[in-house]
């Protein structure tokens, strides 16, 4: 089974630009067009926040829009720059989203289940796991502790060190890491939010972040680095399950020269 992940695609209302410079529509049309030439397909796409930039409808249905070339079916959480009820109304007739309360979920699909959570803090950058939340996974995973797993959530569990990051970060990330200690059928956790890959361990269980296909995080370490973001390459990441464990690939997006041969038409690596 292979599955893409995108994330954080801000995508705004046609024709405006985020942070008056970023192309995040286009920014999309070209993740887009990238996965249509995989080969093989992907037989699932999750998408972990940040969808829109504003939570607004019509920026999700400029999201659907651009979307609906892809063949394989969406999974979708939020992150803190989407609307609850917004993304509610625009997924429903994908069927896997509840009618109230978070949207959170657990579908199985294909050997993979998938348990969403949502992160989110109305009006604030800063995600959290309340008790309810975490109450909701741990019983969750519970019911189901036999069939491999994939975690997805917006904000990761985790410190980067970027600075300007942390602090809007996870609050609850003990309590998640106590619940992924107990549920080792977890094969890995999927983030977004920080628009750059970044890859560690929560709770004994791999957590990753995927880059954005718009704009990344500058990756600065300094204690007071300021919040700054570059167009740096734009990527997306592919996970493959290969029956009994989950490779994950980092991809990125544009027009580079290659592939080229290592070896010459008479099997000789090339000098």
């Amino acid at each position: 089974m292979l599955i893409a992940q995108i994330t954080d695609t801000h995508l705004k209302l046609p024709g405006k630009l985020a942070y008056k410079r970023v192309d995040t529509a286009q920014m999309l049309r070209d993740c887009v067009a990238e996965l249509l030439k995989l080969d093989p397909q992907p037989d699932l796409i999750v998408h972990t926040g940040d969808l829109t930039d504003f939570g607004l409808p019509d920026e999700y249905a400029n999201l659907k829009a651009i979307l609906a070339p892809l063949q394989a079916s969406l999974l979708a959480i939020p992150g803190n720059h989407d609307e609850r009820e917004a993304m509610r109304q625009a997924f429903a007739p994908d069927g896997y989203l509840p009618a109230r309360g978070f949207l959170q979920f657990a579908v199985e699909r294909g050997p993979l289940r998938f348990v969403g959570l949502d992160t989110v803090v109305p009006g604030q950058g800063r995600g959290e796991l309340c008790s309810e939340r975490l109450h909701w996974l741990d019983s969750t995973l519970r019911q189901k502790p036999d069939i491999p797993t994939v975690v997805m959530m917006h904000h990761p569990p985790f410190l980067t060190g970027i600075a300007h990051m942390d602090r809007l970060g996870l609050v609850g990330r003990d309590g998640f890491a106590s619940v992924m200690q107990g549920h080792p059928q977890v094969e890995t956790i999927l983030c977004g939010h920080v628009h750059r890959p970044t890859f560690t361990r929560v709770g004994g269980r791999p957590a990753m972040i995927c880059p954005s296909p718009a704009h990344q995080v500058a990756l600065d370490l300094r204690p007071e680095g300021p919040s700054a973001f570059r167009l740096e390459p734009p990527g997306y990441m592919l996970h493959h399950w290969q029956g009994h464990q989950l490779v994950s690939h980092v991809a990125v997006l544009g027009d580079w020269p290659g592939p080229f041969p290592f070896f010459d038409g008479g099997g000789k690596l090339i000098d």
